[in-house]
Protein backbone atom coordinates (compact mmCIF):
# COMPACT_ATOMS: atom_id res chain seq x y z
CA UNK A 1 0.00 0.00 0.00
CA UNK A 2 1.22 3.00 -0.95
CA UNK A 3 -0.48 5.72 1.40
CA UNK A 4 -0.35 8.81 -1.10
CA UNK A 5 -2.16 6.80 -3.76
CA UNK A 6 -4.99 6.16 -1.30
CA UNK A 7 -5.14 9.68 -0.97
CA UNK A 8 -5.05 10.57 -4.58
CA UNK A 9 -7.62 7.87 -5.13
CA UNK A 10 -10.42 9.39 -2.78
CA UNK A 11 -9.83 12.98 -3.91
CA UNK A 12 -10.76 11.69 -7.00
CA UNK A 13 -13.78 10.78 -5.71
CA UNK A 14 -12.74 7.09 -6.25
CA UNK A 15 -13.88 4.64 -4.40
CA UNK A 16 -11.60 2.67 -1.64
CA UNK A 17 -11.94 -1.00 -1.62
CA UNK A 18 -12.56 -3.03 1.68
CA UNK A 19 -8.58 -4.16 1.95
CA UNK A 20 -7.20 -0.43 1.10
CA UNK A 21 -9.40 0.97 3.97
CA UNK A 22 -8.62 -1.76 6.64
CA UNK A 23 -4.49 -1.31 5.40
CA UNK A 24 -5.00 2.27 5.63
CA UNK A 25 -7.26 3.16 8.74
CA UNK A 26 -4.65 0.02 10.49
CA UNK A 27 -1.77 1.56 9.15
CA UNK A 28 -2.62 5.23 11.30
CA UNK A 29 -3.15 3.09 14.18
CA UNK A 30 -0.17 1.72 14.60
CA UNK A 31 1.83 4.78 13.26
CA UNK A 32 2.81 3.38 9.92
CA UNK A 33 0.85 6.49 8.66
CA UNK A 34 1.63 10.06 10.06
CA UNK A 35 -0.91 12.30 11.17
CA UNK A 36 -0.67 14.77 7.89
CA UNK A 37 -1.23 11.62 5.71
CA UNK A 38 -4.38 11.29 7.25
CA UNK A 39 -5.36 14.71 7.59
CA UNK A 40 -5.17 14.82 3.72
CA UNK A 41 -7.15 12.12 3.33
CA UNK A 42 -10.39 12.95 5.74
CA UNK A 43 -10.45 16.10 3.74
CA UNK A 44 -10.69 14.51 1.01
CA UNK A 45 -13.60 12.53 2.52
CA UNK A 46 -15.21 15.82 3.86
CA UNK A 47 -15.00 16.74 -0.02
CA UNK A 48 -16.01 13.81 -1.78
CA UNK A 49 -17.72 11.77 0.87
CA UNK A 50 -18.17 7.85 0.82
CA UNK A 51 -20.42 5.26 -0.73
CA UNK A 52 -22.75 3.34 1.46
CA UNK A 53 -20.58 0.03 1.11
CA UNK A 54 -17.55 2.14 1.66
CA UNK A 55 -18.95 3.50 5.10
CA UNK A 56 -20.07 0.58 6.27
CA UNK A 57 -16.79 -1.15 5.17
CA UNK A 58 -14.91 1.53 7.25
CA UNK A 59 -17.11 1.37 10.07
CA UNK A 60 -16.56 -2.32 10.26
CA UNK A 61 -12.69 -1.53 10.18
CA UNK A 62 -12.82 0.98 13.20
CA UNK A 63 -14.72 -1.45 15.08
CA UNK A 64 -12.36 -4.50 14.87
CA UNK A 65 -9.31 -1.72 15.42
CA UNK A 66 -9.53 -2.94 18.77
CA UNK A 67 -11.29 -4.76 21.39
CA UNK A 68 -15.22 -5.80 20.59
CA UNK A 69 -16.90 -5.97 23.79
CA UNK A 70 -19.21 -9.36 24.02
CA UNK A 71 -21.75 -9.46 26.63
CA UNK A 72 -23.65 -12.26 25.45
CA UNK A 73 -23.52 -13.89 29.07
CA UNK A 74 -26.42 -11.28 29.97
CA UNK A 75 -29.40 -11.77 30.12
CA UNK A 76 -31.84 -9.88 27.87
CA UNK A 77 -31.82 -7.25 25.00
CA UNK A 78 -28.76 -4.63 25.72
CA UNK A 79 -29.84 -1.21 24.13
CA UNK A 80 -28.12 2.00 24.15
CA UNK A 81 -28.51 5.64 23.31
CA UNK A 82 -26.39 8.28 21.40
CA UNK A 83 -26.70 11.97 21.09
CA UNK A 84 -25.50 14.03 18.39
CA UNK A 85 -24.61 16.93 21.07
CA UNK A 86 -25.85 19.77 22.31
CA UNK A 87 -26.60 22.82 25.22
CA UNK A 88 -27.92 21.52 28.39
CA UNK A 89 -28.49 17.94 26.73
CA UNK A 90 -28.59 16.21 30.45
CA UNK A 91 -30.45 13.35 28.92
CA UNK A 92 -28.35 10.41 29.41
CA UNK A 93 -27.76 11.04 33.22
CA UNK A 94 -31.34 10.42 33.91
CA UNK A 95 -32.14 7.91 30.90
CA UNK A 96 -29.72 5.15 30.99
CA UNK A 97 -30.88 4.41 34.98
CA UNK A 98 -34.39 5.17 34.13
CA UNK A 99 -34.34 2.20 31.45
CA UNK A 100 -32.06 0.26 33.64
CA UNK A 101 -34.93 0.27 36.54
CA UNK A 102 -37.32 -0.45 34.22
CA UNK A 103 -35.05 -4.56 33.44
CA UNK A 104 -33.68 -3.14 30.17
CA UNK A 105 -29.32 -4.00 30.37
CA UNK A 106 -27.70 -0.43 29.29
CA UNK A 107 -24.03 -0.38 28.68
CA UNK A 108 -23.25 3.05 27.69
CA UNK A 109 -19.98 4.82 26.44
CA UNK A 110 -20.31 8.53 26.47
CA UNK A 111 -17.69 11.33 25.52
CA UNK A 112 -16.68 14.32 26.97
CA UNK A 113 -17.47 17.70 25.81
CA UNK A 114 -17.26 19.35 22.30
CA UNK A 115 -16.78 22.87 21.24
CA UNK A 116 -19.96 24.41 22.71
CA UNK A 117 -21.26 21.22 23.47
CA UNK A 118 -21.39 19.19 26.99
CA UNK A 119 -20.65 16.09 27.82
CA UNK A 120 -21.83 13.08 29.64
CA UNK A 121 -18.92 12.06 30.98
CA UNK A 122 -17.79 15.50 32.41
CA UNK A 123 -21.09 16.07 34.06
CA UNK A 124 -20.69 12.55 35.46
CA UNK A 125 -16.93 13.34 37.13
CA UNK A 126 -18.65 16.67 38.77
CA UNK A 127 -19.57 14.10 41.30
CA UNK A 128 -16.96 13.62 44.00
CA UNK A 129 -15.55 10.55 43.44
CA UNK A 130 -17.64 9.05 40.15
CA UNK A 131 -15.52 6.98 37.98
CA UNK A 132 -15.92 6.78 34.07
CA UNK A 133 -12.49 5.62 33.39
CA UNK A 134 -13.21 1.83 34.67
CA UNK A 135 -11.59 -0.74 32.41
CA UNK A 136 -13.46 -3.51 30.30
CA UNK A 137 -13.60 -6.71 33.32
CA UNK A 138 -14.61 -3.50 35.42
CA UNK A 139 -17.48 -2.14 32.88
CA UNK A 140 -18.93 -6.05 32.33
CA UNK A 141 -18.93 -6.55 36.22
CA UNK A 142 -20.88 -3.22 36.59
CA UNK A 143 -23.52 -4.09 34.23
CA UNK A 144 -23.78 -7.41 34.55
CA UNK A 145 -24.63 -6.31 38.85
CA UNK A 146 -26.77 -3.60 38.54
CA UNK A 147 -27.97 -3.46 34.70
CA UNK A 148 -26.26 -0.50 33.88
CA UNK A 149 -22.67 1.27 33.52
CA UNK A 150 -21.29 4.60 32.23
CA UNK A 151 -17.89 5.25 31.21
CA UNK A 152 -15.78 7.04 28.65
CA UNK A 153 -14.18 5.44 25.26
CA UNK A 154 -11.11 3.36 26.50
CA UNK A 155 -8.19 2.69 24.57
CA UNK A 156 -9.43 -0.96 24.24
CA UNK A 157 -12.41 0.30 22.10
CA UNK A 158 -12.37 1.37 18.58
CA UNK A 159 -8.67 3.16 19.00
CA UNK A 160 -9.10 4.04 15.18
CA UNK A 161 -11.33 6.78 16.03
CA UNK A 162 -10.31 7.85 19.18
CA UNK A 163 -7.20 8.80 17.56
CA UNK A 164 -9.00 10.29 14.33
CA UNK A 165 -11.32 12.16 16.03
CA UNK A 166 -8.84 13.95 17.56
CA UNK A 167 -7.44 14.84 14.38
CA UNK A 168 -10.39 15.83 13.14
CA UNK A 169 -11.45 18.24 16.32
CA UNK A 170 -8.64 20.15 14.44
CA UNK A 171 -8.58 19.92 10.97
CA UNK A 172 -12.14 21.16 10.82
CA UNK A 173 -12.89 17.49 9.18
CA UNK A 174 -15.56 16.75 11.96
CA UNK A 175 -19.20 17.95 10.34
CA UNK A 176 -19.01 15.04 7.63
CA UNK A 177 -22.14 12.47 7.35
CA UNK A 178 -19.46 9.54 6.55
CA UNK A 179 -16.89 10.10 9.21
CA UNK A 180 -19.54 11.34 11.78
CA UNK A 181 -21.62 7.74 11.05
CA UNK A 182 -18.26 6.01 11.39
CA UNK A 183 -17.07 7.65 14.77
CA UNK A 184 -20.67 7.54 16.65
CA UNK A 185 -21.32 3.65 14.98
CA UNK A 186 -17.66 1.98 15.80
CA UNK A 187 -17.89 3.10 19.25
CA UNK A 188 -21.49 1.44 19.85
CA UNK A 189 -21.35 -1.49 17.83
CA UNK A 190 -18.02 -2.61 19.83
CA UNK A 191 -19.67 -2.08 23.52
CA UNK A 192 -21.58 -5.19 23.17
CA UNK A 193 -25.36 -3.65 22.63
CA UNK A 194 -28.52 -5.44 20.54
CA UNK A 195 -29.92 -2.42 20.18
CA UNK A 196 -29.64 1.70 19.98
CA UNK A 197 -31.60 4.44 19.93
CA UNK A 198 -30.19 7.40 18.32
CA UNK A 199 -30.88 11.35 19.56
CA UNK A 200 -29.76 13.86 16.86
CA UNK A 201 -30.13 17.28 17.61
CA UNK A 202 -30.35 19.77 15.14
CA UNK A 203 -30.99 24.01 15.55
CA UNK A 204 -28.47 26.46 16.42
CA UNK A 205 -27.17 24.74 19.10
CA UNK A 206 -26.51 21.57 17.22
CA UNK A 207 -23.69 20.44 14.89
CA UNK A 208 -26.50 19.38 12.31
CA UNK A 209 -27.81 22.94 12.01
CA UNK A 210 -30.07 22.15 9.40
CA UNK A 211 -33.00 19.61 9.60
CA UNK A 212 -32.27 18.35 6.37
CA UNK A 213 -28.93 17.33 7.85
CA UNK A 214 -30.29 15.95 11.13
CA UNK A 215 -32.30 13.67 8.79
CA UNK A 216 -29.58 12.62 6.55
CA UNK A 217 -27.49 11.80 9.16
CA UNK A 218 -30.25 9.76 10.95
CA UNK A 219 -31.24 7.53 8.12
CA UNK A 220 -27.07 7.06 7.28
CA UNK A 221 -26.74 6.07 11.23
CA UNK A 222 -29.75 3.71 10.93
CA UNK A 223 -28.69 1.93 7.78
CA UNK A 224 -25.31 1.36 9.31
CA UNK A 225 -26.49 -0.23 12.71
CA UNK A 226 -29.41 -2.26 10.87
CA UNK A 227 -26.62 -3.12 8.74
CA UNK A 228 -24.67 -4.97 11.46
CA UNK A 229 -27.62 -6.36 12.90
CA UNK A 230 -28.86 -4.18 15.35
CA UNK A 231 -32.09 -2.55 15.50
CA UNK A 232 -31.25 1.17 15.37
CA UNK A 233 -34.26 3.73 15.49
CA UNK A 234 -33.79 7.38 15.23
CA UNK A 235 -35.70 11.12 16.94
CA UNK A 236 -34.84 14.40 15.19
CA UNK A 237 -34.75 16.51 18.27
CA UNK A 238 -34.49 20.18 18.62
CA UNK A 239 -31.41 22.43 19.51
CA UNK A 240 -32.61 25.82 19.31
CA UNK A 241 -32.43 26.42 22.92
CA UNK A 242 -31.12 24.72 26.16
CA UNK A 243 -32.52 21.26 26.81
CA UNK A 244 -34.30 21.83 30.53
CA UNK A 245 -32.68 24.91 32.10
CA UNK A 246 -29.61 24.45 33.68
CA UNK A 247 -26.10 24.76 31.64
CA UNK A 248 -23.18 23.27 33.39
CA UNK A 249 -21.62 19.95 34.51
CA UNK A 250 -22.70 19.94 38.85
CA UNK A 251 -25.88 22.13 37.67
CA UNK A 252 -27.31 19.55 34.95
CA UNK A 253 -26.76 17.27 37.50
CA UNK A 254 -28.78 18.71 39.87
CA UNK A 255 -31.48 19.32 37.71
CA UNK A 256 -31.50 15.48 36.69
CA UNK A 257 -31.94 14.77 40.56
CA UNK A 258 -34.79 17.04 40.71
CA UNK A 259 -36.15 15.17 37.70
CA UNK A 260 -35.69 11.77 38.74
CA UNK A 261 -37.32 12.78 41.85
CA UNK A 262 -40.65 13.69 40.01
CA UNK A 263 -39.97 17.75 39.77
CA UNK A 264 -40.24 17.53 35.83
CA UNK A 265 -39.22 19.79 33.25
CA UNK A 266 -41.59 19.96 29.84
CA UNK A 267 -39.05 19.79 27.30
CA UNK A 268 -35.94 17.67 29.16
CA UNK A 269 -38.87 15.06 30.01
CA UNK A 270 -40.59 14.95 26.87
CA UNK A 271 -37.33 13.96 25.02
CA UNK A 272 -36.42 11.70 27.87
CA UNK A 273 -39.84 9.44 27.97
CA UNK A 274 -39.63 9.19 24.19
CA UNK A 275 -36.14 7.96 24.02
CA UNK A 276 -36.82 5.64 27.34
CA UNK A 277 -40.01 4.32 25.78
CA UNK A 278 -38.20 3.22 22.51
CA UNK A 279 -35.74 1.86 24.33
CA UNK A 280 -37.82 -0.14 26.36
CA UNK A 281 -39.70 -1.24 23.40
CA UNK A 282 -36.38 -2.12 21.45
CA UNK A 283 -35.46 -4.10 25.00
CA UNK A 284 -39.10 -6.20 24.58
CA UNK A 285 -40.59 -4.83 27.96
CA UNK A 286 -43.33 -3.44 26.05
CA UNK A 287 -45.18 -3.51 22.60
CA UNK A 288 -44.63 0.03 21.58
CA UNK A 289 -43.20 3.19 22.09
CA UNK A 290 -45.78 4.96 23.78
CA UNK A 291 -46.46 1.59 26.22
CA UNK A 292 -42.77 2.34 26.81
CA UNK A 293 -43.21 5.77 27.45
CA UNK A 294 -45.78 4.79 29.98
CA UNK A 295 -43.85 1.93 31.95
CA UNK A 296 -40.54 5.13 31.98
CA UNK A 297 -42.81 7.01 33.68
CA UNK A 298 -44.06 4.54 36.32
CA UNK A 299 -40.34 4.10 37.34
CA UNK A 300 -40.00 7.98 38.00
CA UNK A 301 -43.21 8.14 39.74
CA UNK A 302 -42.02 4.96 41.95
CA UNK A 303 -38.81 6.39 42.51
CA UNK A 304 -37.25 2.81 40.79
CA UNK A 305 -35.36 5.54 38.16
CA UNK A 306 -33.47 7.08 41.36
CA UNK A 307 -33.34 4.36 42.97
CA UNK A 308 -30.93 3.03 40.20
CA UNK A 309 -29.19 6.25 39.55
CA UNK A 310 -27.96 5.50 43.14
CA UNK A 311 -26.97 2.38 42.74
CA UNK A 312 -25.12 3.55 39.53
CA UNK A 313 -22.87 6.48 41.54
CA UNK A 314 -22.08 4.13 44.16
CA UNK A 315 -20.86 1.29 42.10
CA UNK A 316 -18.56 3.53 40.37
CA UNK A 317 -17.12 5.33 43.07
CA UNK A 318 -19.37 8.21 43.30
CA UNK A 319 -19.96 9.56 46.87
CA UNK A 320 -23.75 9.17 46.96
CA UNK A 321 -24.35 11.73 49.65
CA UNK A 322 -23.90 14.37 47.49
CA UNK A 323 -26.76 12.80 45.06
CA UNK A 324 -29.32 12.79 48.37
CA UNK A 325 -28.48 16.13 49.59
CA UNK A 326 -26.96 18.10 46.63
CA UNK A 327 -26.75 21.47 48.67
CA UNK A 328 -23.74 19.75 50.21
CA UNK A 329 -22.15 20.70 47.15
CA UNK A 330 -20.12 23.59 46.61
CA UNK A 331 -21.67 26.76 45.37
CA UNK A 332 -19.73 29.12 42.42
CA UNK A 333 -17.94 32.35 44.30
CA UNK A 334 -20.06 34.38 42.10
CA UNK A 335 -23.41 35.14 40.40
CA UNK A 336 -25.26 37.35 38.08
CA UNK A 337 -28.19 37.66 37.22
CA UNK A 338 -28.67 38.69 32.99
CA UNK A 339 -31.85 41.40 32.47
CA UNK A 340 -32.39 42.54 29.18
CA UNK A 341 -34.07 45.89 29.94
CA UNK A 342 -36.58 45.37 27.64
CA UNK A 343 -40.35 43.91 27.54
CA UNK A 344 -41.71 41.27 25.20
CA UNK A 345 -42.10 37.56 23.96
CA UNK A 346 -38.51 35.26 23.65
CA UNK A 347 -39.02 34.59 19.56
CA UNK A 348 -35.02 33.27 19.42
CA UNK A 349 -32.47 32.04 21.19
CA UNK A 350 -28.51 31.60 19.62
CA UNK A 351 -28.14 28.80 21.51
CA UNK A 352 -24.74 28.38 19.97
CA UNK A 353 -23.85 31.32 21.89
CA UNK A 354 -25.40 29.80 25.21
CA UNK A 355 -23.04 27.38 24.64
CA UNK A 356 -20.21 29.65 24.47
CA UNK A 357 -21.81 31.47 27.79
CA UNK A 358 -21.09 27.99 29.72
CA UNK A 359 -17.43 27.87 28.48
CA UNK A 360 -16.75 31.21 29.73
CA UNK A 361 -17.94 30.63 32.76
CA UNK A 362 -15.50 28.05 33.21
CA UNK A 363 -18.12 25.01 32.51
CA UNK A 364 -16.52 23.72 29.42
CA UNK A 365 -12.99 23.83 27.94
CA UNK A 366 -12.30 26.06 25.30
CA UNK A 367 -8.65 24.30 24.63
CA UNK A 368 -8.25 20.21 24.87
CA UNK A 369 -6.26 20.64 28.11
CA UNK A 370 -8.12 23.18 29.91
CA UNK A 371 -9.87 22.05 33.39
CA UNK A 372 -13.78 22.07 33.69
CA UNK A 373 -15.05 24.30 36.98
CA UNK A 374 -17.89 21.95 37.94
CA UNK A 375 -19.24 24.83 39.83
CA UNK A 376 -20.15 27.46 36.75
CA UNK A 377 -22.30 27.61 34.50
CA UNK A 378 -25.99 29.06 33.78
CA UNK A 379 -29.65 28.78 34.58
CA UNK A 380 -32.14 29.80 32.14
CA UNK A 381 -35.45 31.40 33.51
CA UNK A 382 -36.75 32.25 29.96
CA UNK A 383 -37.06 30.05 26.90
CA UNK A 384 -38.95 30.73 23.20
CA UNK A 385 -42.92 31.75 23.69
CA UNK A 386 -42.26 32.84 27.36
CA UNK A 387 -42.90 36.67 28.29
CA UNK A 388 -40.21 38.94 29.48
CA UNK A 389 -40.90 41.82 31.53
CA UNK A 390 -38.10 44.87 31.84
CA UNK A 391 -37.13 43.70 35.07
CA UNK A 392 -37.17 40.06 34.72
CA UNK A 393 -33.94 38.03 34.76
CA UNK A 394 -33.59 35.78 31.92
CA UNK A 395 -30.80 33.81 32.77
CA UNK A 396 -28.26 33.55 35.96
CA UNK A 397 -24.70 33.14 35.68
CA UNK A 398 -22.22 31.48 38.22
CA UNK A 399 -18.27 31.38 38.17
CA UNK A 400 -15.76 31.86 40.09
CA UNK A 401 -13.72 34.68 38.34
CA UNK A 402 -15.94 37.80 38.14
CA UNK A 403 -14.72 38.97 34.70
CA UNK A 404 -16.34 35.61 33.59
CA UNK A 405 -19.48 36.57 35.04
CA UNK A 406 -19.81 39.78 32.95
CA UNK A 407 -18.53 38.35 29.92
CA UNK A 408 -21.10 35.57 29.73
CA UNK A 409 -23.80 38.05 31.06
CA UNK A 410 -23.05 39.88 27.81
CA UNK A 411 -22.79 37.03 25.81
CA UNK A 412 -26.37 35.49 26.79
CA UNK A 413 -27.59 39.26 26.05
CA UNK A 414 -26.59 38.99 22.33
CA UNK A 415 -28.26 35.78 22.40
CA UNK A 416 -31.83 36.41 22.62
CA UNK A 417 -34.21 37.98 20.58
CA UNK A 418 -38.05 39.54 21.72
CA UNK A 419 -40.84 40.19 20.00
CA UNK A 420 -43.66 42.20 20.40
CA UNK A 421 -46.02 39.67 19.43
CA UNK A 422 -46.96 36.22 21.38
CA UNK A 423 -44.70 33.56 20.10
CA UNK A 424 -45.35 29.91 19.89
CA UNK A 425 -43.31 27.65 22.13
CA UNK A 426 -40.89 25.29 20.15
CA UNK A 427 -41.55 21.46 19.30
CA UNK A 428 -39.11 19.69 20.98
CA UNK A 429 -39.58 16.32 18.80
CA UNK A 430 -39.84 16.76 15.13
CA UNK A 431 -39.80 13.14 13.93
CA UNK A 432 -38.88 9.49 14.50
CA UNK A 433 -36.75 7.82 11.86
CA UNK A 434 -36.06 3.41 11.45
CA UNK A 435 -35.43 1.54 8.87
CA UNK A 436 -38.26 2.39 7.00
CA UNK A 437 -37.55 5.78 6.28
CA UNK A 438 -38.64 9.29 8.09
CA UNK A 439 -41.56 10.52 9.65
CA UNK A 440 -42.32 13.99 10.98
CA UNK A 441 -44.89 13.93 13.94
Amino acid sequence: MIPVELIKKKREGEVLTPDELQKFVNGYVNGEIPDYQMAAWLMAVYFQGMSDTEMKEFTRVMIHSGTVIDLSFIPGVKVDKHSTGGVGDKVSVILAPLVAACGIPVPMISGRGLGHTGGTLDKLESIPGFRTDLDIDSYKKTIEKIGVVMIGQTKDIAPADKKMYALRDVTATVECIPLIAGSIMSKKLAEGIDALVLDVKTGSGAFMRKKSEAIELAKTLINVGESFGKRTIGFITDMNQPLGNAVGNWLEIEECIRCMKGNEIQDLMEVTYRLAGAMIYLGGKSGSIEEGESVAREAIESGAAFEKFLQLVNEQGGDVSYIENPTRYKKAEYNKEVVLGKEGFVSEIDNYGIGIAGLITGAGRRKIDDSIDYTAGIIIHKKIGDRVGKEDPIATVYANEKKNVEDAVLRITEAYRLSDDAVEPRQYIYGMADKNGYYDY
